[in-house]
Protein backbone atom coordinates (compact mmCIF):
# COMPACT_ATOMS: atom_id res chain seq x y z
CA UNK A 1 0.00 0.00 0.00
CA UNK A 2 1.52 3.33 -1.12
CA UNK A 3 1.91 5.89 1.61
CA UNK A 4 -0.67 8.85 1.55
CA UNK A 5 0.22 12.41 1.58
CA UNK A 6 -2.07 15.49 1.47
CA UNK A 7 -0.98 18.86 0.76
CA UNK A 8 -2.37 21.57 1.97
CA UNK A 9 -2.26 25.31 0.22
CA UNK A 10 -4.30 27.79 -0.19
CA UNK A 11 -1.88 28.37 -3.17
CA UNK A 12 -4.30 25.85 -5.02
CA UNK A 13 -1.54 25.20 -8.37
CA UNK A 14 1.41 24.90 -6.32
CA UNK A 15 -0.39 22.17 -3.60
CA UNK A 16 -1.19 20.44 -6.65
CA UNK A 17 2.18 20.39 -8.71
CA UNK A 18 4.06 19.14 -5.43
CA UNK A 19 0.98 16.65 -5.49
CA UNK A 20 1.64 15.24 -8.71
CA UNK A 21 5.45 15.11 -7.66
CA UNK A 22 4.99 12.95 -5.04
CA UNK A 23 2.55 10.17 -7.08
CA UNK A 24 6.10 10.67 -9.34
CA UNK A 25 7.88 9.36 -6.74
CA UNK A 26 5.79 6.43 -5.34
CA UNK A 27 3.13 8.22 -2.88
CA UNK A 28 -0.61 8.77 -2.89
CA UNK A 29 -1.08 12.26 -3.43
CA UNK A 30 -3.62 14.63 -2.82
CA UNK A 31 -4.44 18.64 -3.08
CA UNK A 32 -6.14 20.46 -0.94
CA UNK A 33 -6.80 24.39 -0.44
CA UNK A 34 -7.91 24.99 2.93
CA UNK A 35 -7.89 23.59 6.55
CA UNK A 36 -11.09 22.68 6.63
CA UNK A 37 -10.94 20.82 3.17
CA UNK A 38 -7.87 18.88 4.99
CA UNK A 39 -10.27 18.14 7.99
CA UNK A 40 -12.46 16.54 5.83
CA UNK A 41 -10.20 14.51 3.60
CA UNK A 42 -8.61 13.22 7.30
CA UNK A 43 -12.16 12.32 8.71
CA UNK A 44 -12.57 10.12 5.88
CA UNK A 45 -9.83 9.04 4.46
CA UNK A 46 -6.51 7.03 5.52
CA UNK A 47 -3.28 9.73 5.63
CA UNK A 48 0.10 9.05 6.58
CA UNK A 49 1.60 12.32 6.31
CA UNK A 50 0.45 16.08 5.73
CA UNK A 51 2.40 18.68 4.10
CA UNK A 52 0.78 21.85 5.25
CA UNK A 53 1.50 26.00 4.62
CA UNK A 54 2.10 27.63 7.54
CA UNK A 55 -0.09 30.52 6.59
CA UNK A 56 -3.51 30.98 5.00
CA UNK A 57 -6.36 32.81 4.86
CA UNK A 58 -8.65 31.55 8.17
CA UNK A 59 -7.44 28.36 9.90
CA UNK A 60 -3.77 28.50 9.23
CA UNK A 61 -0.47 25.37 9.80
CA UNK A 62 -0.75 26.41 13.59
CA UNK A 63 -4.42 25.20 13.49
CA UNK A 64 -4.28 22.27 11.84
CA UNK A 65 -1.36 21.01 13.66
CA UNK A 66 -3.12 21.24 16.95
CA UNK A 67 -5.91 19.50 15.54
CA UNK A 68 -4.13 16.76 14.08
CA UNK A 69 -2.25 16.19 17.38
CA UNK A 70 -5.38 16.37 19.53
CA UNK A 71 -7.38 13.38 17.35
CA UNK A 72 -4.44 11.67 15.01
CA UNK A 73 -1.27 12.66 16.92
CA UNK A 74 0.32 9.19 14.57
CA UNK A 75 0.36 11.48 11.83
CA UNK A 76 3.99 13.76 11.18
CA UNK A 77 3.13 17.19 10.02
CA UNK A 78 5.89 19.11 8.10
CA UNK A 79 5.39 22.95 7.96
CA UNK A 80 5.83 24.79 4.48
CA UNK A 81 6.58 28.54 4.93
CA UNK A 82 8.26 31.65 3.54
CA UNK A 83 11.55 32.57 4.72
CA UNK A 84 10.44 35.41 6.61
CA UNK A 85 8.20 33.25 8.87
CA UNK A 86 10.92 30.71 9.60
CA UNK A 87 11.11 31.63 13.35
CA UNK A 88 7.13 30.56 13.70
CA UNK A 89 8.08 27.23 11.93
CA UNK A 90 11.37 26.36 13.95
CA UNK A 91 8.44 27.01 16.72
CA UNK A 92 5.99 24.67 15.28
CA UNK A 93 8.50 22.04 14.92
CA UNK A 94 9.16 22.60 19.02
CA UNK A 95 4.90 22.10 19.63
CA UNK A 96 5.36 18.99 17.57
CA UNK A 97 5.75 18.99 14.18
CA UNK A 98 8.06 16.62 12.36
CA UNK A 99 10.27 19.77 10.49
CA UNK A 100 9.73 22.74 8.15
CA UNK A 101 10.66 23.77 4.33
CA UNK A 102 11.44 27.06 3.26
CA UNK A 103 9.41 28.25 0.25
CA UNK A 104 10.71 28.58 -2.59
CA UNK A 105 12.11 24.75 -1.93
CA UNK A 106 13.34 22.16 -4.50
CA UNK A 107 11.39 19.32 -4.64
CA UNK A 108 13.73 16.74 -4.01
CA UNK A 109 14.33 18.47 -0.45
CA UNK A 110 10.53 17.76 0.07
CA UNK A 111 10.32 14.26 -0.97
CA UNK A 112 13.76 13.65 0.99
CA UNK A 113 11.96 15.23 4.06
CA UNK A 114 8.98 13.11 3.30
CA UNK A 115 11.15 10.14 3.06
CA UNK A 116 12.59 10.86 6.89
CA UNK A 117 8.74 11.58 8.24
CA UNK A 118 7.39 8.54 7.03
CA UNK A 119 10.36 6.18 8.28
CA UNK A 120 10.01 7.71 11.58
CA UNK A 121 7.12 7.47 11.67
CA UNK A 122 7.04 3.55 10.87
CA UNK A 123 9.89 3.36 13.63
CA UNK A 124 7.48 5.47 16.09
CA UNK A 125 4.44 2.79 15.58
CA UNK A 126 6.70 -0.44 15.67
CA UNK A 127 8.04 0.95 19.01
CA UNK A 128 4.57 1.46 19.40
CA UNK A 129 2.96 -1.90 18.85
CA UNK A 130 6.22 -3.66 20.71
CA UNK A 131 5.58 -1.84 23.52
CA UNK A 132 2.10 -2.78 23.94
CA UNK A 133 2.35 -6.90 22.78
CA UNK A 134 5.61 -6.33 26.22
CA UNK A 135 2.84 -4.55 28.28
CA UNK A 136 0.24 -7.52 27.10
CA UNK A 137 2.66 -10.36 27.28
CA UNK A 138 3.85 -9.56 31.18
CA UNK A 139 0.41 -8.36 32.36
CA UNK A 140 -1.27 -10.29 35.69
CA UNK A 141 -3.49 -12.17 33.10
CA UNK A 142 -0.18 -13.59 32.14
CA UNK A 143 0.76 -14.87 35.31
CA UNK A 144 -1.69 -17.99 35.49
CA UNK A 145 -2.66 -19.99 39.18
CA UNK A 146 -5.32 -20.22 41.76
CA UNK A 147 -3.51 -21.67 44.30
CA UNK A 148 -3.23 -19.74 47.26
CA UNK A 149 0.66 -19.02 47.61
CA UNK A 150 0.32 -18.17 43.82
CA UNK A 151 -2.35 -15.77 44.67
CA UNK A 152 0.10 -14.38 47.39
CA UNK A 153 2.58 -13.54 45.51
CA UNK A 154 -0.21 -12.04 42.71
CA UNK A 155 -1.33 -9.17 45.43
CA UNK A 156 2.55 -8.60 46.44
CA UNK A 157 3.16 -7.94 42.77
CA UNK A 158 0.48 -5.42 43.36
CA UNK A 159 1.64 -4.06 46.37
CA UNK A 160 5.20 -3.52 44.61
CA UNK A 161 4.22 -2.02 41.30
CA UNK A 162 3.50 1.43 42.25
CA UNK A 163 6.46 1.73 44.19
CA UNK A 164 10.92 2.21 43.38
CA UNK A 165 11.34 -0.19 46.06
CA UNK A 166 13.89 -2.80 45.53
CA UNK A 167 12.49 -6.07 44.98
CA UNK A 168 14.27 -10.02 45.86
CA UNK A 169 12.51 -12.53 44.29
CA UNK A 170 13.71 -15.57 45.60
CA UNK A 171 12.30 -19.10 44.67
CA UNK A 172 13.60 -22.64 43.08
CA UNK A 173 15.00 -22.66 38.87
CA UNK A 174 12.61 -22.45 36.71
CA UNK A 175 9.61 -21.27 39.05
CA UNK A 176 9.36 -17.86 36.80
CA UNK A 177 11.68 -15.23 38.50
CA UNK A 178 12.45 -13.43 35.50
CA UNK A 179 8.43 -13.55 34.43
CA UNK A 180 7.71 -11.63 37.60
CA UNK A 181 10.16 -9.32 37.36
CA UNK A 182 8.96 -7.86 34.09
CA UNK A 183 5.55 -7.72 35.19
CA UNK A 184 6.14 -5.78 37.95
CA UNK A 185 8.11 -3.28 35.53
CA UNK A 186 6.02 -3.34 33.17
CA UNK A 187 2.83 -2.35 35.04
CA UNK A 188 5.12 0.05 36.98
CA UNK A 189 5.33 4.11 36.22
CA UNK A 190 8.62 2.82 34.65
CA UNK A 191 6.69 0.79 31.80
CA UNK A 192 8.18 3.38 29.01
CA UNK A 193 11.44 3.49 30.10
CA UNK A 194 14.44 0.08 29.34
CA UNK A 195 14.11 -3.18 31.35
CA UNK A 196 17.46 -4.69 30.96
CA UNK A 197 18.55 -8.29 32.55
CA UNK A 198 22.13 -9.17 33.27
CA UNK A 199 22.42 -12.82 34.34
CA UNK A 200 25.29 -12.77 37.33
CA UNK A 201 26.31 -16.23 36.71
CA UNK A 202 26.89 -16.42 33.15
CA UNK A 203 29.59 -13.84 32.76
CA UNK A 204 32.63 -14.47 33.47
CA UNK A 205 34.25 -12.47 36.83
CA UNK A 206 36.38 -10.42 35.15
CA UNK A 207 33.95 -9.43 32.44
CA UNK A 208 30.95 -8.99 34.72
CA UNK A 209 32.14 -5.19 36.33
CA UNK A 210 32.38 -3.95 32.87
CA UNK A 211 29.12 -5.85 31.65
CA UNK A 212 27.43 -3.91 34.57
CA UNK A 213 29.18 -0.29 34.58
CA UNK A 214 30.97 -0.02 31.78
CA UNK A 215 34.52 1.10 30.59
CA UNK A 216 36.52 3.97 29.29
CA UNK A 217 38.65 3.39 25.68
CA UNK A 218 42.00 1.83 27.26
CA UNK A 219 40.76 1.26 30.48
CA UNK A 220 42.21 -2.52 29.46
CA UNK A 221 44.08 -4.59 27.18
CA UNK A 222 41.18 -4.97 24.33
CA UNK A 223 39.26 -1.94 25.69
CA UNK A 224 39.82 -0.67 21.99
CA UNK A 225 36.40 1.49 22.38
CA UNK A 226 34.41 2.70 25.29
CA UNK A 227 31.17 0.94 26.35
CA UNK A 228 28.06 1.75 28.22
CA UNK A 229 27.57 -0.77 31.48
CA UNK A 230 24.11 -2.37 32.22
CA UNK A 231 23.59 0.11 35.05
CA UNK A 232 23.43 3.12 32.51
CA UNK A 233 21.41 1.22 29.86
CA UNK A 234 18.85 1.03 32.39
CA UNK A 235 19.06 4.76 33.62
CA UNK A 236 15.39 5.67 34.44
CA UNK A 237 14.30 2.20 33.95
CA UNK A 238 14.53 -1.55 35.62
CA UNK A 239 17.49 -3.39 36.34
CA UNK A 240 16.99 -6.89 36.41
CA UNK A 241 20.12 -8.53 38.59
CA UNK A 242 18.97 -12.41 37.70
CA UNK A 243 20.87 -15.41 39.97
CA UNK A 244 22.85 -12.22 42.37
CA UNK A 245 23.72 -15.66 44.36
CA UNK A 246 26.18 -16.22 42.02
CA UNK A 247 27.68 -13.22 41.88
CA UNK A 248 31.35 -12.56 43.30
CA UNK A 249 32.33 -11.09 46.39
CA UNK A 250 34.98 -8.84 44.25
CA UNK A 251 32.16 -7.03 42.60
CA UNK A 252 29.68 -6.66 45.40
CA UNK A 253 31.00 -3.89 47.08
CA UNK A 254 30.60 -1.71 43.80
CA UNK A 255 27.36 -2.82 43.30
CA UNK A 256 26.16 -2.26 46.79
CA UNK A 257 27.35 1.69 46.18
CA UNK A 258 25.62 2.19 42.91
CA UNK A 259 22.38 0.58 44.09
CA UNK A 260 22.61 2.99 47.29
CA UNK A 261 24.21 6.20 45.60
CA UNK A 262 22.83 5.72 42.26
CA UNK A 263 26.54 6.35 41.31
CA UNK A 264 29.38 4.56 39.98
CA UNK A 265 32.50 4.98 37.75
CA UNK A 266 33.35 3.15 34.79
CA UNK A 267 36.04 1.21 34.53
CA UNK A 268 39.17 3.64 34.02
CA UNK A 269 37.13 6.64 34.27
CA UNK A 270 37.20 9.17 37.57
CA UNK A 271 33.87 10.58 36.30
CA UNK A 272 30.84 9.58 38.60
CA UNK A 273 27.44 8.80 36.40
CA UNK A 274 24.48 9.14 38.19
CA UNK A 275 21.48 7.27 37.20
CA UNK A 276 17.72 6.60 38.49
CA UNK A 277 17.60 3.00 38.15
CA UNK A 278 14.90 0.46 40.49
CA UNK A 279 16.57 -2.81 41.09
CA UNK A 280 15.17 -6.08 40.92
CA UNK A 281 17.11 -9.18 42.12
CA UNK A 282 16.23 -13.02 42.06
CA UNK A 283 17.91 -15.93 42.79
CA UNK A 284 17.63 -19.76 43.68
CA UNK A 285 20.15 -19.43 46.78
CA UNK A 286 19.81 -18.90 49.94
CA UNK A 287 21.85 -15.55 50.67
CA UNK A 288 21.78 -16.24 54.18
CA UNK A 289 23.64 -19.36 54.37
CA UNK A 290 26.33 -17.58 51.76
CA UNK A 291 26.53 -14.89 53.71
CA UNK A 292 26.97 -17.36 57.16
CA UNK A 293 29.87 -18.76 54.47
CA UNK A 294 31.03 -15.13 53.71
CA UNK A 295 30.39 -15.81 50.32
CA UNK A 296 27.90 -13.26 50.17
CA UNK A 297 27.61 -9.26 51.98
CA UNK A 298 25.44 -8.95 54.31
CA UNK A 299 25.55 -4.87 53.89
CA UNK A 300 24.40 -5.96 50.17
CA UNK A 301 21.36 -8.54 51.29
CA UNK A 302 19.58 -5.95 53.60
CA UNK A 303 20.13 -3.58 50.61
CA UNK A 304 18.33 -5.97 48.19
CA UNK A 305 16.23 -7.62 51.08
CA UNK A 306 13.50 -4.53 51.16
CA UNK A 307 10.70 -5.96 49.73
CA UNK A 308 11.12 -9.90 48.89
CA UNK A 309 8.99 -11.88 47.20
CA UNK A 310 9.07 -15.92 47.39
CA UNK A 311 8.02 -17.95 44.26
CA UNK A 312 6.67 -21.40 45.24
CA UNK A 313 7.72 -24.40 43.76
CA UNK A 314 5.46 -26.06 41.00
CA UNK A 315 5.14 -29.21 43.26
CA UNK A 316 3.39 -26.95 46.08
CA UNK A 317 0.74 -25.68 43.89
CA UNK A 318 -0.65 -29.08 42.12
CA UNK A 319 -3.91 -27.29 41.53
CA UNK A 320 -2.06 -24.76 38.97
CA UNK A 321 -0.27 -27.66 36.99
CA UNK A 322 -2.96 -28.12 34.29
CA UNK A 323 -4.18 -24.28 33.78
CA UNK A 324 -0.52 -23.79 33.11
CA UNK A 325 -0.47 -26.81 30.82
CA UNK A 326 -3.87 -25.67 28.91
CA UNK A 327 -2.17 -22.05 28.47
CA UNK A 328 1.13 -23.67 27.43
CA UNK A 329 -0.65 -26.11 24.85
CA UNK A 330 -3.09 -23.17 23.54
CA UNK A 331 -0.22 -20.25 22.68
CA UNK A 332 2.43 -23.15 21.05
CA UNK A 333 -0.41 -25.00 19.10
CA UNK A 334 -1.00 -21.29 18.15
CA UNK A 335 2.27 -20.38 16.78
CA UNK A 336 2.52 -23.86 15.21
CA UNK A 337 -0.62 -23.93 13.32
CA UNK A 338 -1.77 -27.12 14.89
CA UNK A 339 -5.05 -27.55 15.95
CA UNK A 340 -5.19 -29.06 19.84
CA UNK A 341 -8.41 -29.07 21.61
CA UNK A 342 -6.84 -30.67 24.72
CA UNK A 343 -5.16 -33.63 26.85
CA UNK A 344 -6.53 -37.13 27.45
CA UNK A 345 -7.62 -37.70 30.65
CA UNK A 346 -4.50 -40.12 31.20
CA UNK A 347 -2.08 -37.36 29.82
CA UNK A 348 -3.50 -34.96 32.74
CA UNK A 349 -3.38 -37.28 34.99
CA UNK A 350 0.48 -38.30 34.29
CA UNK A 351 1.02 -34.59 34.39
CA UNK A 352 -0.23 -33.82 37.46
CA UNK A 353 1.15 -36.79 38.74
CA UNK A 354 4.30 -35.29 38.51
CA UNK A 355 6.80 -33.56 40.85
CA UNK A 356 7.96 -31.24 38.33
CA UNK A 357 11.67 -30.58 39.60
CA UNK A 358 12.33 -27.83 36.91
CA UNK A 359 9.57 -25.97 37.81
CA UNK A 360 6.89 -23.84 35.29
CA UNK A 361 10.00 -23.90 32.65
CA UNK A 362 10.50 -27.52 32.53
CA UNK A 363 6.44 -28.12 32.40
CA UNK A 364 6.43 -25.62 29.47
CA UNK A 365 9.09 -27.50 27.97
CA UNK A 366 7.31 -30.71 27.97
CA UNK A 367 3.94 -29.15 26.63
CA UNK A 368 5.92 -27.49 24.07
CA UNK A 369 7.77 -31.39 22.62
CA UNK A 370 4.19 -32.90 23.24
CA UNK A 371 2.59 -30.41 20.75
CA UNK A 372 5.19 -30.86 17.87
CA UNK A 373 4.96 -34.72 18.35
CA UNK A 374 0.94 -35.00 19.01
CA UNK A 375 -0.42 -36.56 15.81
CA UNK A 376 -4.03 -36.54 17.06
CA UNK A 377 -6.28 -33.12 17.75
CA UNK A 378 -5.11 -34.22 21.33
CA UNK A 379 -2.01 -35.08 23.84
CA UNK A 380 -2.02 -38.55 25.34
CA UNK A 381 0.70 -39.70 27.46
CA UNK A 382 2.66 -41.15 25.10
CA UNK A 383 3.41 -37.52 23.62
CA UNK A 384 4.41 -36.88 26.65
CA UNK A 385 8.51 -37.01 28.04
CA UNK A 386 8.87 -40.24 29.36
CA UNK A 387 9.92 -39.04 32.40
CA UNK A 388 6.95 -37.61 33.38
CA UNK A 389 5.21 -41.35 33.16
CA UNK A 390 8.20 -43.05 34.61
CA UNK A 391 8.10 -43.25 38.28
CA UNK A 392 4.44 -41.62 38.52
CA UNK A 393 2.71 -42.59 41.29
CA UNK A 394 -0.77 -41.57 39.95
CA UNK A 395 -0.08 -44.03 37.02
CA UNK A 396 0.79 -46.71 39.26
CA UNK A 397 -1.03 -50.02 39.31
CA UNK A 398 -3.54 -50.12 42.23
CA UNK A 399 -2.39 -52.69 44.94
CA UNK A 400 -4.55 -55.25 45.38
CA UNK A 401 -6.24 -58.06 42.81
CA UNK A 402 -10.22 -57.63 41.77
CA UNK A 403 -12.94 -59.58 42.78
CA UNK A 404 -13.92 -60.26 39.10
CA UNK A 405 -10.44 -60.09 36.67
CA UNK A 406 -12.94 -60.42 33.87
CA UNK A 407 -15.25 -57.24 34.46
CA UNK A 408 -12.35 -55.01 35.35
CA UNK A 409 -10.13 -56.09 32.03
CA UNK A 410 -13.21 -55.20 29.89
CA UNK A 411 -13.98 -51.86 31.86
CA UNK A 412 -10.25 -51.20 31.03
CA UNK A 413 -10.58 -52.28 27.22
CA UNK A 414 -13.44 -50.16 27.12
CA UNK A 415 -11.63 -47.26 28.81
CA UNK A 416 -8.65 -47.10 25.99
CA UNK A 417 -10.98 -47.85 23.33
CA UNK A 418 -13.41 -44.99 24.22
CA UNK A 419 -10.81 -42.64 24.52
CA UNK A 420 -8.91 -43.38 21.08
CA UNK A 421 -12.54 -43.31 19.44
CA UNK A 422 -12.51 -39.25 21.41
CA UNK A 423 -9.36 -38.78 20.16
CA UNK A 424 -10.43 -39.64 16.70
CA UNK A 425 -13.55 -38.02 16.51
CA UNK A 426 -15.18 -41.41 16.04
CA UNK A 427 -12.79 -42.79 13.05
CA UNK A 428 -12.27 -46.28 13.50
CA UNK A 429 -9.79 -46.75 10.97
CA UNK A 430 -7.66 -44.22 13.07
CA UNK A 431 -8.54 -45.13 16.49
CA UNK A 432 -7.75 -48.61 15.55
CA UNK A 433 -4.40 -47.37 14.30
CA UNK A 434 -3.91 -45.46 17.79
CA UNK A 435 -4.65 -48.64 19.35
CA UNK A 436 -2.19 -50.96 17.35
CA UNK A 437 -5.04 -53.36 16.06
CA UNK A 438 -6.98 -53.95 13.18
CA UNK A 439 -10.35 -52.11 12.34
CA UNK A 440 -12.14 -55.58 12.03
CA UNK A 441 -10.52 -56.55 15.73
CA UNK A 442 -12.01 -53.05 16.64
CA UNK A 443 -15.23 -53.67 15.58
CA UNK A 444 -15.75 -57.14 17.24
CA UNK A 445 -14.69 -55.35 20.41
CA UNK A 446 -16.80 -52.03 19.88
CA UNK A 447 -19.90 -54.52 19.49
CA UNK A 448 -18.89 -56.56 22.53
CA UNK A 449 -18.56 -53.97 24.58
CA UNK A 450 -21.70 -51.85 23.81
CA UNK A 451 -19.93 -48.85 22.95
CA UNK A 452 -22.02 -46.44 20.93
CA UNK A 453 -20.66 -44.68 18.40
CA UNK A 454 -22.00 -41.11 17.61
CA UNK A 455 -21.87 -37.36 18.17
CA UNK A 456 -20.67 -38.39 21.90
CA UNK A 457 -18.71 -41.81 21.80
CA UNK A 458 -19.90 -43.56 25.13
Amino acid sequence: MRPSVLVVDDEVRLAEVVSAALAERGFDGQAVGSVNEALGVLNSSDVSLVLTDLRMPGLGGRDLLRRIQAVRSEIPVIIMTAYASVRDAVDLVKQGAFDYISKPFEIDDVIATVERALKLGEALEDNRRLRLELEEKYSFGHLTGESASFRNVLRQITEVCESRATVLLEGESGTGKELVARAIHYNSPRRLRPFVAVNCAAIPENLLESELFGHVKGAFTGALAARQGRFAAADKGTLFLDEIGDMPLSIQAKVLRAIQEQTFEPIGSNRSVHVDVRIIAATHKDLRRLIDAQEFRADLYYRLNIFPIALPPLRDRPGDILLLARQFLNSFAADMGKRLIGFTSSAEAAMAGYSWPGNVRELQNCVQRAVIVARGNTIDVSDLSHYVVEGNSKLAPEVGLPNDLDAELARIERNYIIEALKETNGVQVRAAERLGISERSLWHRVKKLAIKIGHHVE
